[in-house]
């Protein structure tokens, strides 16, 4: 099983726009809702990938009843902890090729229900082959939360997926305990070194080489549609991929972090995982909704993605 972790979902609600007036009355041609949260993404793209797949993390009101009615309808399994508030909301307003976000800082957790988190993740970790952990952290949790899972999943010997940025993030390696795998951008790289990274092969083999990931096997980069760079243990990677015509890049990272996964409970070689994770992510930004891959086109853009050691 993979285990997804959510701990601040929503409810993604896109509205789309022929323009957006600001103090105007505008009305949406279309609507559309779904669960969202970066970690709810991973779970539907590995859903779709027929993975066996169960969501964790934390969930209340009505939005979190919304939430998983989408899921039992979808055949997904969840595992959520209730909580008191309610799950946020999040806007996106489409609107002449751009997007304008509207995000709801969501519910706060009190010490008590992190504590039945953490109990009931430790049990979950027990029956796991990969857990993936994605996103913000809500009101109330600390930011060594993820630090604590990763120990957590370390001592069933479970790899863990990390993608988060933040203080959340600088706290997760900063533990003996790392992650398996993380899939920073260059701007989360520059903020956790404190200097300037560049997109350029020796910049990013600089910054990978920093003590500071030390023991993490697998340091994805993604470079948008420039592909990513990669780092496995002590050899390094640069992809390519191909051009698509892209609805949206939103998501796309979530459906690599599916890859990621699917690719280790799957015991795939290093091109094999890099090419699946970039094949999703591409097919992610061909559609609309967020987290959402059709796999028609899979074999034709896994076979045009291109791997080179750097």
């Amino acid at each position: 099983m993979i285990l997804t972790v959510t701990m601040n979902p929503s409810i993604d609600i896109a509205y789309q726009l022929d323009e957006l007036r600001i103090d105007h009355a505008v009305r949406a041609k279309e609507t559309i809702r779904t669960p969202g949260g970066k970690g709810l993404n991973v779970t539907r793209v590995l859903h779709t990938l027929h993975e066996d797949v169960c969501a964790a993390g934390l969930i209340g009101g009505n939005n979190g009843g919304f939430i998983k009615d989408r899921l039992k309808e979808a055949g997904i399994r969840f595992a959520f902890t209730e909580i008191k508030g309610e799950t946020r909301c999040c806007i996106a307003l489409l609107h002449e090729g751009k997007q304008t976000e509207v995000l709801e800082p969501g519910p706060e957790a009190d010490a008590s229900e992190y504590r039945e988190f953490l109990k009931q993740f430790y049990a979950l970790s027990k029956d796991s082959a990969c857990i993936t952990i994605s996103g913000s952290l809500p009101a109330g949790i600390p930011d060594h939360c993820y630090a604590d899972l990763i120990s957590a999943a370390a001592i069933n010997g479970v790899p863990v997926v990390l993608d988060c940025s933040g203080n959340a993030l600088k706290k997760a390696l900063a533990v003996d305990h790392k992650p398996y795998a993380i899939k920073p951008n260059t701007d989360e790289l520059a903020e956790l070194l404190g200097r300037q990274v560049t997109n350029d092969t020796s910049s990013l083999k600089a910054a990978l080489l920093s003590p500071l990931f030390d023991g993490i096997h697998w340091i994805i980069v993604s470079l948008g549609k420039d592909g990513c760079f990669a780092k496995h243990d002590n050899t390094f990677y640069q992809v390519r991929v191909p051009q698509i015509h892209a609805m949206s890049p939103v998501g796309s990272g979530d459906s690599m972090v599916a890859g990621i996964a699917s690719a280790l409970v799957r015991n795939m070689n290093d091109e094999g995982l890099l090419k699946h994770a970039n094949t999703l992510g591409m097919l992610n930004a061909m559609q609309k909704q967020t987290g959402c891959v059709n796999l028609k086109d899979y074999d034709a853009l896994y076979q045009l993605i291109e791997i080179r050691k750097a």
